[in-house]
């Protein structure tokens, strides 16, 4: 047991692959990740298997498709059959550690009364995991840190938005005032605070995971990042293009944020962004700086659940198909491997790799179970043998079923994506096919082209049927478990 490194998994919510220094954006400033990623490796082309954040955090610690796992949707639970990462760490030697969330609803067949109130929520944390720091969406740790801090906190809503007082200068938007509360006051600051307190008294091996919740929105960050960046001087967001078919002209209708549809704000919206991710990169300074005591014999992966669309193609979250949604960042340092430091892999990697890849670094057995593949041959040599040359994820979305009416079974998408070509197969809509040579932001939606069949048969080798499931239909809400019901409506 003594052979076993420390392992420390961190995820930053909704955090797109573009917004970091080391990936070639010279405006937006990561110093922190960008130094970690010149002593470990960047793995450019890595993407989530599934959005929102529930489904992909179920690929990312199962080491499973979500044809394979069916965690559809926030809510949806967890099959207590399939193993996870926290478990298998756990039978390893480790006292799996979490501080943050993940997004977890309990398998309800597990549960013996059906009013425990794990069945009416999708923030519960993952089987195996010792629960260190719970901070759900409500943040109610959080606040109670603030009030120790000295704040008033009995009107919570005011801690999730920017500054109302402040006068707003020309040429900003609404997101632009700072919070109230001070930089090393943020969720973020918090979460940190308290993992580094924790490791001082944790005895090694340790395995962390620490589930940051920014930059997820809501938009806004304290002073100064709040002013960091000039909202000009952001990337233009891109166009929506052709939206005919029916996916994305039922996608582009939908306002999953509340950001008004005007250029000041779509630009403010993108900058206050780059400052979340700016503030959260400063925190994630103090966590490294923590662990370089012990930095000699800890493995760190920091990745992301899902992206986020900023406003290209007039979107904003992660529901969809576009890459902004999926492509994410990964970084891993591993001291213990004597390999090259500071490069950059362009082959095509997976969250579903990094179970693998921690057991793997653990030296401990990969369950059968994983559809993913362990990352160690690039941190020794840069490559691996016969590695995939294109890439796939999913989007469910039947819990938007009565909107389009649609069966639920058929309320779903898969991608395959190569260097070259991108290609989104719907249950019932007709397929999408991107020539991304010309046409490399996704602008002109084919639905017809000469290599369009043979994609479509590619896909269909690679994709086995769906796993069999009596709860894909299952939703954990406020008010309990529900199952949805063909076509279109709720029955409790």
């Amino acid at each position: 047991m003594g052979s076993l490194p420390n392992i420390l998994l961190v995820t930053i919510d909704q955090w797109r692959a573009d917004c970091l220094g080391a990936f070639g954006n010279s405006l937006i400033q990561t110093p922190n990740l960008d130094k970690l990623a010149a002593e470990g490796t960047l793995f450019k082309a890595h993407h989530t298997q599934a959005s929102p954040c529930a489904p992909s955090r179920a690929c990312l610690l199962t080491g499973t498709y979500q044809h394979t796992n069916r965690v559809v949707f926030n809510g949806t639970p967890l099959d207590a059959d399939l193993t996870n990462l926290a478990l298998e760490a756990r039978a390893g030697g480790y006292d799996p550690q979490l501080f943050g969330h993940t997004d977890t609803t309990i398998d309800p067949r597990t549960v013996n009364a059906a009013d425990d109130p794990r069945l009416s929520t999708y923030e519960g944390p993952l089987p195996g995991f010792t629960v260190a720091l719970e901070l759900p969406e409500e943040r109610e740790s959080w606040y109670q840190w603030l009030q120790e801090k000295g704040y008033d906190i009995s009107d919570r809503e005011k801690f999730l938005k920017p500054e109302g007082k402040t006068p707003i200068p020309e040429g900003k938007g609404q997101t632009w005032p700072a919070s109230i509360f001070s930089a090393d006051e943020t969720e973020t600051a918090f979460v940190v605070e308290q993992v580094i307190e924790k490791i001082k008294t944790l005895p090694e091996p340790w395995f962390l995971h620490v589930s940051l919740y920014r930059p997820h929105p809501p938009f806004h960050v304290p002073a100064p990042f709040n002013d960091m960046y000039d909202p000009e001087e952001v990337p233009e967001p891109l166009p929506a293009g052709d939206i005919s078919h029916p996916f994305l002209n039922t996608l582009t209708g939908l306002r999953f944020l509340d950001i008004p549809d005007n250029p000041i704000e779509v630009r403010q919206t993108r900058a206050t962004y780059y400052g979340m991710v700016t503030e959260v990169d400063n925190q994630m300074g103090r966590l490294l700086e923590a662990i370089s005591p012990v930095e000699d014999r800890t493995v760190v992966a920091v990745t992301s659940d899902h992206g986020e669309m900023l406003g290209d193609h007039t979107l904003f979250s992660k529901m969809g198909f576009h890459d902004q949604a999926f492509h994410i960042p990964l970084i891993i340092r591993s001291p213990q491997i004597n390999g090259p430091k500071g490069q950059v892999i362009e082959e095509f990697t997976e969250n579903v790799d990094i179970m693998p890849t921690l057991l793997d670094l653990a030296n401990l057995p990969i369950p059968e179970q994983c559809q993913g593949r362990s990352l160690t041959p690039f941190l020794k040599e840069g490559k691996a043998p016969k590695w995939r040359d294109k890439t796939h994820w999913e989007f469910d979305y039947r819990v938007f079923a009565n909107m389009i009416d649609l069966p639920l079974d058929e309320c779903h998408l898969v991608v395959e994506r190569t260097e070259t070509t991108k290609l989104v197969k719907f249950g019932e809509y007709p397929a999408i096919y991107f020539d991304l040579e010309n046409d490399p932001n996704e602008q002109n939606p084919l639905t017809d082209h000469p290599l369009m069949e043979e994609a479509i048969q590619s896909l269909n080798s690679w994709m086995p049927p769906f796993r069999k499931s009596e709860l894909v239909n299952r939703l954990a809400t406020p008010d309990g478990m529900i199952t949805l019901s063909d076509p279109h409506s709720w029955d409790s």
